[in-house]
This record gives C-alpha cells, sequence and structure tokens, in this order.
C-alpha cells in the first residue's frame, strides 16, 4: 500500500503557514480506490489572504519593476529544478490521477519543464518596449503586466496547465494564485518547494487547494486582475459570468473534440501509429486527443482493422508500471461518464469494434475502462459530438475530402486535429480548412513555441508562445512630443 501524502499547511505568498479553515481535502488513488493523500482546503479567508498578499507584492514589491533578466534567472532555476524532480512529479501526478506514468514522465513532468524553458525564450525576445510612428507624432508602446493571476489549473495535466499559465505570468512580473484541482493538489506541493528554493520572493505566488466553491469566489474576487482557466466549456462559461461582475480579463482553454482525417492516399501504417497515441493519451482524459477519427469509404474497413488491433493491443494496468499505456480514469464519476457513453453509443447504433462497458480482465478494482473503439459511427451521434474525456474513440466514413472538412469542421468544438496524406502539400491545404486552433499534418504533437487554443468553444486567448507571454501584458501608448528621439528610460 503507498504511504499517505500529508500536508498541514497552505503555501500562501511563499511561505507554508496554517490554513484559516479546518477542512481538508483527502485524495484518492484511482488504482487502489484507497486514500493516498491529504491536504488543508483552502477556505475564503485564505483566499482573501493569498489575494492581499499577491496584491501588496505587485503594487509594492520588487518582482515587477526587477528587470528581466533578474525574473528569468529565478524561472530558470525553477526550469532547472522541474528537470531533476521530474521523475517524482511524474509519480506524484500518475498516483492521483491514474496517467500512465511513461506519459506523465514526458507529457506531463518534462513536458511542464518545456514549458517553463520556451517562456524564458518567447520572453527574452519579446518586445516589451518599442517606439513607433503615429498619425500625430513618435509613440512609445509598453507592454507592462496585467496584474494579480489566478490560475485555475485542472487534474487531467495539472504541471503542464500550470506551467502555460504561471511561467508566462511570472516572467511579464505578475503576481499570481495557482488553484489546483481537489482531485490532484499533491504535486502542486512539490511545485511551491520548487519556487521557494528557486527564490521566488515573497507574496509572488500561493498554491491554494479547493473546490469548485472556492474557486469561483477566487474568480469573482475584486482584488485579481486577469483569470487564466483550464477546464470544462460548462466551467468556463461560468468562469466568464463571474469575471464579467469586475471586467477581469480572461483566457479560457475549454474542450475539445478532435478529428483525425485519414485521406485515401495515407500509409495506413504510419497513420495508424500516429493516431492511437494521440486518441488514447492520457487514458483518453486530454482536451486535445483524437477522438473522431475520419476514414474514406475506399478504404473504411482496413482502417476499421489496422484500429481496432493496435487499441485491442494497449496495454492497461498500474498507472506506475512502466508497461501500462492505459490507466484508470481519474474519478469514479469519470469511469460512471465514459461507461454512460459506450452504452449511449450502442443505443444509437454505432457498432462496438474493440473494448466495451466490461472491465478489464485484469483489474478487480480501480476506475479502469477498456480502450473502445465504435465503427459505423455518424457525426450526429453523442458519442461523436460530445466531449467524453475518456478512452472512447470514434471511427467515421466519408465520401471525398470535401466531405471528410464537412464532418471535421461540423462540431462545437475547434481545439486540435491532424490529417494524414502521402502528400505533405495536400495536408496542409486540408490544414487550411479546418477552423481550430491546433493542427497537426502527418503526426501529432504540440509546440511550446506556438500559440495554443481554440475556435468556438474550444476556448478564449491563446496560451504558450509570444501570443500567450503577451496575455499577461497590457498595452500603455505614450504619445512623445515631435521630433522626440530617446525614450528616457530603460
Amino acid at each position: 500500500m503507498a504511504e499517505l501524502v500529508e500536508h498541514g499547511k497552505l503555501f500562501i505568498g511563499g511561505r507554508f503557514t496554517d490554513p484559516l479553515g479546518r477542512a481538508a481535502i483527502e485524495v484518492v488513488s484511482p488504482h487502489t480506490e484507497q486514500i493516498i493523500g491529504r491536504v488543508p482546503h483552502a477556505s475564503r479567508a485564505d483566499v482573501d489572504r493569498a489575494v492581499a498578499t499577491a496584491r501588496t507584492a505587485f503594487d509594492q514589491g520588487p518582482w515587477p519593476r526587477l528587470p528581466l533578466a533578474e525574473r528569468a534567472a529565478v524561472i530558470g532555476r525553477i526550469r532547472d529544478a522541474i528537470a531533476v524532480r521530474h521523475e517524482e512529479l511524474a509519480r506524484s501526478i500518475s498516483s492521483q490521477s491514474g496517467s500512465p506514468y511513461s506519459w506523465s514522465v514526458l507529457a506531463q513532468a518534462l513536458g511542464a519543464m518545456m514549458v517553463w524553458d520556451s517562456c524564458l525564450t518567447v520572453a527574452r525576445d519579446f518586445p516589451h518596449e518599442e517606439t513607433r510612428a503615429g498619425a500625430l507624432g513618435p509613440l512609445l508602446i509598453r507592454r507592462e503586466p496585467v496584474g494579480v493571476v489566478a490560475a485555475v489549473v485542472p487534474w487531467n495535466v495539472p504541471q503542464f496547465t500550470a506551467a502555460a499559465k504561471l511561467a508566462p505570468a511570472l516572467l511579464a512580473g505578475c503576481t499570481a494564485i495557482l488553484k489546483p484541482s481537489p482531485e490532484s493538489p499533491l504535486d502542486s506541493y512539490l511545485l511551491a518547494e520548487i519556487t521557494q528554493e528557486a527564490g521566488l520572493p515573497e507574496g509572488v505566488l500561493s498554491v491554494l487547494p479547493a473546490d469548485r466553491e472556492i474557486s469561483e469566489y477566487l474568480i469573482g474576487h475584486p482584488g485579481v486582475d486577469k483569470i487564466s482557466f483550464t477546464g470544462s466549456v460548462a466551467a468556463g462559461k461560468r468562469v466568464m459570468e463571474v469575471a464579467s461582475r469586475h471586467l477581469t480579463r480572461v483566457t479560457l482553454e475549454l474542450g475539445g473534440k478532435s478529428a483525425a482525417v485519414i485521406l485515401p492516399d495515407a500509409d495506413l501504417e504510419t497513420a495508424v501509429a500516429g493516431i492511437v497515441p494521440a486518441a488514447w493519451m492520457n487514458n483518453g482524459q486530454a482536451c486535445v486527443a483524437q477522438t473522431r477519427v475520419l476514414a474514406p469509404r475506399s478504404r473504411y474497413p482496413e482502417i476499421a482493422d489496422a484500429l481496432t488491433a493496435a487499441a485491442s493491443s494497449l496495454t492497461v494496468g498500474d498507472p506506475l508500471d512502466p508497461a501500462t499505456q492505459v490507466g484508470p480514469l481519474a474519478t469514479r464519476r469519470q469511469r460512471t461518464r465514459s461507461l454512460d457513453y459506450i452504452e449511449t453509443g450502442l443505443r444509437e447504433g454505432a457498432r462496438l469494434l474493440t473494448g466495451g462497458p466490461r472491465p478489464p480482465a485484469a483489474q478487480d478494482h480501480g476506475w479502469y475502462v477498456r480502450p473502445t473503439l465504435f465503427g459505423e459511427v455518424d457525426n450526429t451521434m453523442r458519442i461523436a459530438r460530445e466531449e467524453i474525456f475518456g478512452p472512447v474513440v470514434c471511427l467515421l466514413p466519408y465520401d471525398d475530402e470535401s466531405d471528410a472538412a464537412r464532418i471535421a469542421d461540423d462540431s462545437d468544438y475547434g481545439l486540435s486535429g491532424s490529417v494524414w496524406t502521402s502528400d505533405t502539400d495536400r495536408g496542409i491545404r486540408f490544414a487550411r480548412r479546418i477552423r481550430t486552433g491546433t493542427y497537426s499534418v502527418n503526426t501529432f504533437s504540440l509546440d511550446m513555441l506556438g500559440p495554443f487554443g481554440g475556435y468556438k468553444h474550444s476556448g478564449i486567448g491563446r496560451e504558450l508562445g509570444p501570443e500567450g507571454y503577451g496575455a499577461y501584458l497590457e498595452h500603455k501608448m505614450i504619445h512623445l512630443p515631435a521630433g522626440h528621439t530617446s525614450d528616457g528610460g530603460d
């Protein structure tokens, strides 16, 4: 049985301190269904204290006023410490969320390190101040930190999403409050230790594990200037509603129902090898997962056979076993949700190619769902339209390339997607037709130096790259007298 991880304090303004409330969060293993951790549940009073601390640190403290190079030195130490402790972070995340350990190492921990690193590159090259010829005279354009940031992250990729918010916010000169999910708060304590040891000044960062009610209180707090939220569409809509009370700036990274399109000329072995890990990544608990696979009718039977064989061969088991490719779902409710959608797909007339409602044979405990593939799916079915957030994938037929583009775009979401073809230029032309924020041709990847985000219900704004960094800056225009050539500042 795993050792119980207990934390009795909250991390507020760079210090571990006693919580003002008495409630606690119990973390349950999705593999054993046993309690593996316990942390304080932040109260409203804790939020008030964290916001006041962040407000003072931003309005009066040194962090926003330091030269970028000095902030970058601290962020560089955070990045380096994550690299050193990446296995510890990966184990913590896998224990809490069921993410396969091999995937946690690469995408959760090292992926987070790459986000911190890429943001350093972006910030160093970013035009924080520039002169411009205006219509009435010279202009000085400044980008200044937006202020106090509330960073609300989900349970499925907690360190990656925390890095995508905290790295640009802190480098820009903001102060921040990280609100981890109650399902996966343990790794946030490791991050808190790392930032403290890296020399992040007092007041700059707080970490407040809490449920939805306290999250809403934080989001609606008048002392917060910017909200960066990753989660469901329903929750994102509520964030916008609450943030509107104070016109708080928002970035929303929400759900997806992304389509992987196999064109008729694609090499099937290459396509299947690329799509399968992208479709069932993180047990299907990924907003960018390629959960709709579009196949030409002329090749539908062979594509169905190849995907079925590949999905059936995925290794299901203990998330801490390096051989595991699909672990348990993060919570009991997520398993119930996936099983309900499987039953819905069967009722709607889709054909079950592999997987289904029965639990994996070797698993007599834990929140497991077998990797499931439905064939003969119509895009009007609920399993093709709604984000399941589990290991359930749909295979849809199409008639020609225009039909494939129509089906791929016939979605409330627009987060990710891919196209597979022997002609890369043809793939690029197809990619340009699809209304989605991130797209891949003959691969599936997410580059930390480019903008990440979605069209339609998949979100508002962008993370990563210069676009994501810029979301934590306000623009100021300073009019200068005619003929002035020096800004007089740094």
